[in-house]
């Protein structure tokens, strides 16, 4: 199935796996690619050292094209780019709309630009700037989401830009990709149904906790980071939205000390990142540490299987989904899918 997206990337199936960090490792994105799909890498869990190791790996058990997703407001995130070019990454993608200046950098050395974005008027902006395609995510979708469904801001982007659109939030099966189509996307983008692969390293009773999930067991939230955040409902976020500001601020300093001797940042390096979250929203301190520390409890759930401790990041999909398929049969099936409901159409008179 051939569409502005797989022209662009050169993937086989306009089908895109998202980077999901401690998710998105070099087994997931390889295997992603393998099947057809445009996998991207997750580097924010990474140090610089590390995203350079597993992007080798990924090029050593794969000669498909993938991705690489970055924080555009990290600190090093210029280090990062500078990988992705070195190492003759197909795609980066991005979490926030990255500079004009840093998609002119990645643009001139041929790297393919992709932001996520979840308003119309960041779409035009990134567009404007000279990306090369965009990842629209609706409110549907897991971790940092928005608050206006798919089937509403996806028309809207659509109509907005000239450039491919690739539909995420709410997908899971071949009947999704021909309704994102139908909209004009390009192709769709998902996280939470490649979670549940057999190709994930996401522990057993993590994805167990996932599949036995239903619709309603996944929440918005704002109490883990201060930003709109969509997650399994645990103890954990339940005890998050009792806590007091006080009982808040110190867990978010235990937990900050945590990602500090994970990740090798100092204390300003991580005040800096939870600032720049910070920036034009009204945290609380307690909600700038944990947003620059939400990687150790994601790290909880999706390395050491903590699934009482640990933050489950989760688009509403996952209340649909009850078995764990390799990414080949996965990809598989969404096309399978795809052309028997295309198939399956009435012809237009």
């Amino acid at each position: 199935m051939e569409t502005a997206l797989t022209k662009l990337t050169g993937v086989r199936h306009p089908v895109v796996q998202t980077g999901m960090g401690w998710v998105a490792g070099p087994r997931l994105v390889s295997a992603s690619a393998n099947a057809g799909a445009l996998g991207i890498l997750a580097s924010a869990t990474m140090t610089v050292d590390q995203l350079r190791q597993a992007v080798r790996e990924v090029k050593s058990r794969t000669d498909a094209p993938f991705g690489v997703n970055l924080r555009a407001d990290a600190g090093d995130a210029g280090d990062r780019v500078r990988i992705i070019i070195d190492e003759g990454v197909r795609v980066a993608s991005f979490a926030l709309a990255p500079s004009r200046e840093l998609i002119a950098e990645l643009k001139d050395a041929d790297v393919i630009v992709i932001p996520s974005i979840g308003a119309r008027r960041h779409a035009e902006k990134v567009a404007a700037w000279g990306a090369d395609a965009v990842i629209v995510q609706g409110g549907e979708g897991g971790g940092h989401t928005g608050d206006v469904a798919t089937t509403v801001l996806l028309p809207q982007v659509v109509d907005a830009v000239d450039i491919p659109v690739i539909a995420a939030g709410g997908f899971h099966d071949g009947r999704g990709l021909v309704a994102a189509l139908a909209f004009g996307a390009a192709g769709i983008a998902m996280g939470t149904r490649f979670l549940l692969t057999s190709d994930s390293t996401v522990p057993d009773a993590v994805k167990a906790r996932y599949l036995a999930a239903g619709v309603k067991d996944i929440t918005l939230t704002t109490a883990v980071d201060g930003l709109p955040h969509r997650m399994l409902r645990t103890d954990l976020v339940d005890a998050l939205e009792r806590a007091g500001r006080t009982r808040a601020l110190a867990q978010a300093v235990r937990r900050a000390a945590g990602f500090k001797k994970i990740s090798g940042l100092s204390w300003s390096q991580m005040i800096r990142d939870g600032l720049a979250m910070k920036h034009g929203k009204e945290l609380s301190w307690s909600q700038v540490l944990l947003a620059a520390n939400t990687p150790v409890l994601l790290k909880a759930s999706m390395v050491e299987g903590r699934t009482d401790l640990g933050v489950m990041a989760s688009g509403q999909v996952a209340g649909l989904i009850e078995d764990l398929p390799s990414c080949a049969e996965l990809v598989a099936r969404v096309m399978s899918e795809a052309r028997h409901v295309l198939g399956a159409l009435p012809a237009a008179e």
